[in-house]
Formats: C-alpha cells, sequence, structure tokens
C-alpha cells in the first residue's frame, strides 16, 4: 500500500510500518477512513481509549492522538477499547498474511490458537526459533510480545461469547481459554471498560443463541469484496458430506484442536454472516481464524486492485469486478490431498474421488441443520489406505501415497505457521508434484499471494483470449508485473471463463 513507507521485512514480504506514518495516520482518522482499519489502532491520550481509524465519533485533537501496531500494543499501555467502534472486532492486519517471515508466521499461529494451546515455547517451538527470538522480533514491530497478543484475541473470544450465548460465565472462561474466572474478569475490565454482566446487558437485539455450542457472528472485511468468485469456487468445488450449497450460503464442517464443528457462511453487503456450531466452544478463535484464512477476509484489495491495473491487460478485468478474494482451504493437509486427486481431472471427477475417499476414511458427524455427514479425513486417517481402492491411474496412487505418508511423518510441513519457500521445496522433492500441483497448493493451501499456476489450463486459454504469452515461461516472465499479487491476478483470469467457480449457485441449494 503506497500510503504509507515501506522496508524490507526479512524472510520475505514487505513490512509497512503504519504507526510511524504520523501525519498520514491523522489524515485517516480524520478521514474515518475504514480501509486502513486493522493496519493501526488510535488511542487517545485525555480519555485513555482507543479506536479504530474509521470510528464514528469526532476525531480527537491531534496532540492527544497516539498511534499503535495492534490492539494488544494500546492495552499494554493502559488504553481500553472504544464501545463505539469496537476496534477489537477490526478485519486483521493483512501483512499477515502476505509476508512469510517470522512475525506473520507467528502472528497467523497466535491467531489459530496456538499460544492458547501449547503458550509461546510452542509458537517458538513451530517457528524454529528460540522463546527470545519470537518475543524480541514480535515485539519490536507490533508493540506486544505473543503472550500480550494472546490476551487480546481472549478477550475479543471472551467478549464473542458474552454478548451472543447465555451460557453461564464460568463456562465462557474456560471456553475463553483464561485460566481463572479472576483472570476473565480483570482482563474483560481492563480490555473494555465493563464488567462481564454489563458487556452482556449492553448486548443489543438479545438474541442469544439458547444453544451453548451454536453462534451467529459478523466477520468484518475490508471492502470491496466480490464473493463471486470466492463463493462460486467453494460451492463448485463442494465435497459431498463435508461440504454444501444451501439456502444461500457456503456451508463445511471443520476439524478443530479441541473438536469438530459446522459452519455456514453467507456473503452480506458489509460483512459475512457467520453461523458455527461446535463440539468444543475452546475452539471459536481457531475457528474464526480459519474461516476469515478461507475466505481471505484480511487482504488488502485496494492495494491488490491498483497494482493489477497497472497491467492494461488486467485493468478492464479488475474494475468490472474489484476486491476479488482468492479462495482458501481451512484445513492444508486436506487441499493438498484434494489438489491430488484434481490432478488432470475436471471439476466433477475431482469431487467423486474426494467423496469416496470422505466415505471410506471421514469421521462421521452430525449436521442439525444440513446434509453434513463427515469431517475430510486427516492424513492419520489415510495412512493405511489401500492403493487398490482408488479408481485412478498408478501414478496418481503413487502421488496420494507418497503425500499422506510425508504429511504423516512431518517431511511436509503446511501448517499456517510454516514456512512457504521450504513448503515448496518439500512437495517438489515429492513423485507426482508438478508446477501446477506445488502452486495451486502454495495458493490456497499456504496462502502465497504471489502464487501462480502459470500451466493451468483455464490460465492458458484465458492468457490467450487476452493476447497474453500462453508458454509457461513467457506467461511468468509477463506475470511479474503482477507480483506480489499473481495469486489475484489467476482469480482475474479464471473469471474471464464461463466456468460454476465464477458465480454464485443460483439455485436455493446444492449438495
Amino acid at each position: 500500500m503506497s500510503f504509507f513507507r515501506e522496508v524490507s521485512g526479512g524472510g520475505g514480504g514487505t513490512l509497512i510500518l503504519v504507526h510511524e506514518e504520523t501525519e498520514r495516520c491523522i489524515r485517516a482518522v480524520q478521514a474515518k477512513d475504514d480501509r486502513f482499519d486493522g493496519w493501526f489502532f488510535t488511542a487517545v491520550v485525555t480519555t485513555r481509549i482507543y479506536c479504530r481509524p474509521s470510528c464514528p465519533v469526532v476525531p480527537p485533537k491531534v496532540a492527544n492522538m497516539r498511534f499503535y501496531p495492534s490492539a494488544a500494543a494500546a492495552q499494554v499501555a493502559g488504553f481500553r477499547a472504544c464501545k463505539r467502534c469496537r476496534p477489537d472486532a477490526s478485519p486483521g492486519s493483512p501483512q499477515w498474511n502476505e509476508r512469510a517471515d517470522v512475525v506473520a508466521r507467528a502472528m497467523r499461529l497466535i491467531a489459530d490458537g496456538v499460544v492458547d494451546r501449547e503458550g509461546v515455547q510452542g509458537l517458538a517451538t513451530r517457528l524454529g526459533y528460540s522463546v527470545r527470538q519470537v518475543e524480541r522480533q514480535v515485539s519490536a514491530e507490533l508493540g506486544a510480545g505473543p503472550l500480550a497478543l494472546a490476551r487480546a484475541q481472549r478477550a475479543e473470544t471472551a467478549r464473542l461469547l458474552i454478548e451472543t450465548n447465555a451460557m453461564p460465565m464460568g463456562d465462557i472462561t474456560h471456553a475463553a481459554g483464561f485460566s481463572s474466572i479472576r483472570t476473565f474478569n480483570e482482563t474483560v475490565r481492563a480490555v473494555f471498560a465493563l464488567t462481564p454482566s454489563e458487556l452482556r446487558s449492553r448486548a443489543r437485539g438479545g438474541g442469544r443463541d439458547k444453544s451453548p455450542s451454536v453462534l451467529g457472528l459478523r466477520l468484518p472485511f475490508r471492502r470491496p469484496l466480490c464473493p463471486d468468485n470466492l463463493f462460486g469456487h467453494l460451492a463448485a468445488t463442494a465435497v459431498p458430506g463435508v461440504e454444501e450449497w444451501r439456502d444461500g450460503a457456503y456451508r463445511r464442517t471443520l476439524r478443530l484442536p479441541h473438536g469438530h464443528g459446522v459452519v455456514s457462511l453467507r456473503p452480506e453487503a458489509d460483512h459475512i454472516a457467520c453461523r458455527l456450531s461446535l463440539t468444543d466452544l475452546r475452539d471459536l478463535a481457531a475457528a474464526i481464524s480459519r474461516c476469515r484464512w478461507l475466505l481471505d477476509l484480511d487482504a488488502d484489495p485496494v492495494a491488490v486492485d491498483e497494482q493489477l491495473s497497472t497491467d492494461p491487460m488486467l485493468a478492464q478485468l479488475v474494475a468490472a469486478a474489484p476486491g476479488r478474494r482468492v479462495p482458501r482451504t481451512t484445513d492444508p493437509d486436506e487441499f493438498a490431498v484434494r489438489a491430488v486427486l484434481g490432478q488432470q481431472v475436471s471439476t466433477a471427477a475431482a469431487r467423486t474421488h474426494a467423496a469416496r475417499l470422505v466415505l471410506a476414511h471421514g469421521t462421521p458427524i452430525e449436521d442439525r441443520e444440513g446434509e453434513l455427514t463427515h469431517l475430510f479425513p486427516a492424513a492419520d486417517d489415510l495412512a493405511a489406505l489401500d492403493p487398490e481402492t482408488l479408481a485412478m491411474p498408478k501414478s496418481r496412487r503413487t502421488t496420494l501415497l507418497g503425500l499422506v505418508a510425508a504429511l504423516v511423518s512431518g517431511e511436509v510441513d503446511l501448517a499456517v505457521g510454516g514456512d512457504w519457500d521450504r513448503a515448496r521445496a518439500q512437495l517438489a522433492a515429492l513423485p507426482g508434484f508438478g508446477p501446477w500441483t506445488v502452486e495451486s497448493v502454495a495458493m490456497r493451501a499456504l496462502g502465497d499471494p504471489d502464487a501462480f499456476v502459470g500451466t493451468d489450463l483455464g490460465v492458458k486459454i484465458a492468457a490467450e483470449t487476452l493476447g497474453l504469452p500462453t508458454q509457461p515461461s513467457a506467461l511468468r516472465e509477463r506475470a511479474n508485473a503482477w507480483r506480489p499479487w499473481r495469486a489475484y491476478a489467476v482469480q482475474h483470469l479464471w473469471a474471464t471463463g464461463d466456468h460454476p467457480i465464477n458465480r454464485i449457485p443460483a439455485g436455493e441449494e446444492t449438495a
């Protein structure tokens, strides 16, 4: 984003020091520009409150403004969250999904709940650094350490549970990840300047769900957002039993750290309506993080569209559908398996292969609101897979079994906080993994915004239609102009074709 100063982020990606650009931050606050919600937070020294840039209240005096890179940093500095704009519910900073350095990887893992489950030591182990190194790097950039960032996330989880659910406060304490009711009460009061009971009484509408395991949420995003290819792709490639399109919403099962869940995601004008059913409410933060990742909700569409529009060949496509996102996955291992099943076959055939795998090896679940029946099988579930049961060429069976073995052994690591380049190299070393499969996994499972499937048939057809080179090497060279957003360029190229992935289903229900 050219609005702010960029410096080297290290380890891939670009570090944008938003909160240090004081004059530009002031202009964003005075303009109430919601494009910068989540990029930085504004604290007011006289009221001791911090807000998102788009807060609807009258902007404070410039002399009283302070800027922080995270909600946790503002909380550590002694500021409490604004009750009007609810800065803790802002979209996340797009930097964590754009970069591949250790801080970005740490933030993705913290969002997935790793610190709550494994502590800072577990976070450091996953990153391959010492605890001291991780704390130093994260604190230097975010203004708060991993524990403070995890605490801020727990506070947001607690607020969601308090305001949307009628469950007892003691149960919420446990579900939100707090070690004691005392810590829970103190944190809520410190962050929101209200007791848990006061937060609940202030909740509007009185629409709390009576079921303690079902939650209705609003997932914010940065505008614009084009839902067509996002939900169209997920619906068109849905695996029966695991995913479905029903009543205008994409629904799927979720494999989570403490149990499983079912989520319904419906595109609305200014948010994504999210309905979550969880077997263990401790998984709420992880479930929300994975749903946001799936829909690429923390992207910076303005920066992406501006860059792609500099290419005359893409400018018209971007203008016709601004805010395209990259449809991702809630489970990287699952997508890698599905990518192998989809090698050199149609979308329908790939769904059929996956559905058979689900029926034979998936974990059965109950879905009271639809026709979802299974969790997609984990790598461990497929470890004893009999290749003779797979109705596919022998070479692809070998590829699938090789991938499963590598995932089980840890030889291939596709975790949300993993290293993109290392994962690419690990995948490329497996039999049957060519550029298309590796880059497909990089784009949709690893979330690399610059992944590019230059050998994809749909991309080739679009390139020919637009007068772009069709030879893979020449097209990759041409695509350098789209960096670091080539994955988004792919979405625009795919959209030139008449394929179900490019449109939301017209009917009310598909399985």
